[in-house]
């Protein structure tokens, strides 16, 4: 139990510092008083998209292993920023399709993040030379299946804050108010409430990936 504590005890005390920081501001400014509609029809295709980006850069790296990180394709393709990808859709997009909506989101935000994230993954696992190599493909598997189970809670938590700063990005490229948009919006309201609230969602789900990690463990 101590041991428990002691590993959650830095992280807690951050999540505290950040929701005191919130709960301090002077309120709303006199631009906007009243803060906006949370969008809750959003929630479905941010959790799609996270959903599918926490599976796929996983796979990605435990098919390619560590040799993925220095694959030349896979830092051109990490290379372009979101203002980028979102500009290829625009330009791309069918003009008889109207929009590109969610749909178009969603392509965008898998396009822009999911490169980065598996060469994030491939880095962080450790060399394959000349051990388990050496024992043959099904020891490699299981290695670094091992390693990627460690590592995914740990990197959700790392990068949930630079996938929402990626949504907001693309949000405003594309016209739609999503979660990043929101988070942004309230900061500049000074909402104290809806920041508070971000701040212990973002708590909860950084609590349960050092679950995960426990679990995996």
């Amino acid at each position: 139990m101590d041991a428990v504590i002691r590993r959650w005890a830095p992280g807690l005390a951050v999540w505290a510092i950040g929701l005191a920081l919130a709960l301090q501001l002077p309120g709303a400014t006199w631009k906007q008083p009243l803060p906006p509609l949370f969008p809750w029809e959003m929630l479905g295709p941010t959790a799609l998209a996270l959903g599918v980006l926490s599976v796929l850069a996983p796979l990605l790296a435990w098919l390619g292993g560590p040799g993925l990180a220095q694959r030349r394709a896979l830092v051109l393709l990490e290379a372009p920023p979101d203002l980028l990808w979102a500009g290829l859709l625009l330009a791309l997009w069918p003009a008889p399709w109207g929009p590109p909506g969610i749909v178009g989101w969603l392509l965008a935000f898998l396009a822009a993040s999911l490169p980065g994230e598996a060469r994030w993954l491939a880095q962080a696992m450790p060399g394959e030379r000349p051990f388990p190599l050496a024992w043959g493909d099904v020891a490699v598997s299981r290695v670094r299946l091992t390693v990627l189970r460690r590592l995914w809670g740990r990197w959700l938590a790392a990068r949930l804050p630079v996938w929402l700063t990626a949504t907001l990005v693309l949000e405003r490229i594309l016209g739609l108010p999503g979660l990043g948009t929101d988070w942004m919006t309230r900061v500049v309201v000074r909402d104290r409430a809806g920041l508070a609230l971000w701040i212990l969602a973002l708590a909860l789900l950084w609590a349960l990936s050092q679950f995960w990690e426990q679990e995996a463990a």
